[in-house]
């Protein structure tokens, strides 16, 4: 297991090799990145942005969304994955934002939890990524860097990945350490063919080692 500075060690050279990374969802207000986010469940990021301009146009704010049946959103999102249950959360979603937060996207986990779709790692992003609000949201990607890292242990859940993190790395660099991991999991620690011979992490990662043995 990696000691904290390991950790941090480890995401520095992240960093420093994907010094931009950040959100690659595309959004307009901080409703259109909710349902951006939303969608993004499953989904890369890419496809997601290619969806999203008409559909952000034809539902400005959530009481046009709210206005309509899933039926109406499905044929502007049909292109992703599970699209007909994602429709039926982000209408949902923006009924719940009209009934119970006065049309304004909430900005507590909590209260973001309670809207249809919106789990954890949902409700985590969008408070660090529109509300300034630390978090540190745990991806496919990040957990599986984490594992494969040892940051924790091989069986941790996300939760146990996210509170982990959230010990090792200063609260200030949470959400440039998210984006670095998901950087680092999306183009170097790949789920299929890692990178590990190439890796400048490979003196700290047992299964890179393994990998090109």
């Amino acid at each position: 297991m990696l000691t904290d500075h390991e950790i941090r060690r480890a995401i520095k050279v992240m960093r420093h090799t994907f010094p931009d990374a950040g959100t690659t969802l595309e959004a307009d207000t901080t409703f259109h990145f909710l349902l951006a986010t939303i969608l993004s469940a499953q989904a890369t990021d890419k496809s997601v942005n290619l969806i999203t301009p008409a559909l952000f146009q034809r539902f400005p704010g959530p009481r046009d969304l709210a206005a309509v049946e899933p039926a109406d959103v499905e044929p502007y999102i049909k292109r992703l994955g599970l699209y007909r249950n994602k429709a039926k959360y982000l209408v949902n979603c923006s009924r719940a934002i009209i009934d119970d937060f006065g049309g304004t996207v909430p900005h507590t986990r909590k209260e973001l939890m309670s809207l249809p779709g919106v789990g954890r790692k949902v409700a985590d992003v969008v408070l660090a990524e529109c509300f300034k609000i630390p978090a540190f949201a745990v991806d496919t990607h990040i957990s599986r860097v984490a594992r494969r890292l040892a940051m924790v242990e091989p069986k941790a859940t996300l939760l146990q990945i996210e509170h982990r993190l959230m010990a090792a790395v200063p609260e200030r660099q949470w959400l440039d350490a998210h984006h670095s991991m998901i950087f680092w999991g999306r183009y170097q620690c790949t789920a299929r063919n890692p990178q590990c011979a190439h890796c400048p992490l490979l003196a700290m990662c047992k299964y890179g080692r393994n990998n090109v043995m």
